[in-house]
């Protein structure tokens, strides 16, 4: 059997953490921007590091498994 949790919830997190799609912090005007379709370097670093928290958070301490036999 083979684990998917692992591949799920890391296309969700980058997905829902892509710098622009949804929201922008920090945004270009704002503080957050949401749905401009437009990134900036430290955007992207903010980003980088939002996911992965979240996919440690996710994967080491809450253990999401999804098995798919």
């Amino acid at each position: 059997m083979l684990d998917w949790g692992p591949v799920f919830v890391s296309v969700v997190l980058f997905v829902l953490f892509t710098p622009g799609l949804l929201f922008q912090l920090p945004g270009h005007r704002r503080c957050v921007e949401f749905g401009n379709f437009q990134t900036s370097g430290p955007a992207i670093l903010i980003h980088s590091l939002l996911f992965f928290g979240f996919v440690c958070l996710f994967l080491f301490a809450v253990k999401i498994h999804f098995y798919i036999s």
